[in-house]
């Protein structure tokens, strides 16, 4: 799409009003988006979703569960859920914390190794999205996302201190 095209795609968007589900369209393109990454991160015996949960583990150190699950907008349960097959397959410890009362999620040699083996697939995939949609488009979604995730989490802050 030209530069022309995309400014007045933006503008009519902005006056019009939304048709259709916005639930399932983002669902369709994170369908899409993730067998693209779960075929290239796949091979290497990691789903997307668990290759970016184990790059977390990995580049936060020992991380308290309730920490990586805010980061990750995850709830508690689906944390646990998400971590079981990391944990059954070695890449990842959970293990005590700082007092009796607290936790931390580790990443072990293995997984370390393990993520240092699926990033590589992962960057490939990542560059093949970049090349499909074109790097600009690729910015765009990336910051749209951004704005939108930060509206909806002051829309729930708001919320939940009952504005």
């Amino acid at each position: 799409m030209s530069k022309k095209r995309t400014d007045d795609a933006v503008q009519t968007a902005e006056v019009a009003t939304p048709r259709g589900c916005t639930n399932l369209k983002l669902r369709q393109l994170t369908r899409a988006v993730g067998r693209h990454y779960d075929a290239a991160v796949g091979a290497t015996g990691l789903k997307g979703t668990q290759y970016s949960l184990l790059s977390h583990v990995v580049l936060q150190g020992p991380v308290k569960p309730s920490v990586l699950a805010a980061q990750l907008k995850l709830d508690p349960s689906s944390l646990t859920r998400n971590l079981q097959p990391l944990a059954a397959r070695g890449w990842v410890t959970q293990g005590p914390g700082d007092d009796a009362r607290s936790r931390l999620v580790r990443a072990t040699e293995a997984g370390i190794a393990k993520r240092a083996e699926a990033q590589r697939a992962w960057k490939q995939a990542q560059l093949a999205i970049n090349a499909r949609l074109g790097p600009a488009r690729v910015v765009q979604l990336h910051a749209l996302l951004d704005e939108c995730l930060a509206l909806l989490d002051e829309a729930d802050a708001q919320a939940a201190a009952g504005e």
